[in-house]
């Protein structure tokens, strides 16, 4: 697959009953944190630093507009309990394409009104299960 932006991409996260909701047409903008520790090895025999792999994390962080519609952002966050299963998909969710997904827990849902009336809300999911997640194709 060549180089590609982000447009047409997709993200679904599931709703407190454990159903996925495409909530692409919500979002305005995306992060995933994949992190990794790296825990200090290093002994007196050594002149620079050595690192073990620790262990793997991953967040999301989404922002976009709000919309009460059944099945969409709102629904899907006005409840933070459970956890929720998260897909990202770059390009969108159709073959070949690059998807990341996760077990995850909500851990913010934060809304804002602007000084120019808009309402627009944020979320931050963490992974919930310790299992690492790693890329895959739709």
């Amino acid at each position: 697959m060549a180089k590609q932006t982000g447009l047409g991409d997709y993200i679904a996260v599931d709703d407190s009953g454990g159903s996925a909701r495409d909530i692409s047409d919500n979002v305005t903008s995306l992060e995933v944190g994949n992190s990794q520790n790296l825990l200090d090895a290093t002994t007196l025999s050594k002149s620079a630093m050595e690192r073990l792999i620790g262990l793997g994390d991953v967040s999301f962080s989404l922002s976009g507009i709000f919309d009460a519609a059944s099945n969409k952002s709102h629904d899907v966050f006005k409840t933070k309990s459970g956890t929720r299963t998260v897909t990202y998909a770059i390009g969108g969710n159709t073959g070949g394409n690059p998807k990341f997904e996760a077990e995850a827990l909500v851990a913010e849902y934060n809304l804002s009104r602007g000084t120019d009336g808009a309402i627009t809300w944020s979320a931050t999911l963490n992974l919930a299960d310790g299992t690492v997640p790693t890329w895959t194709t739709v």
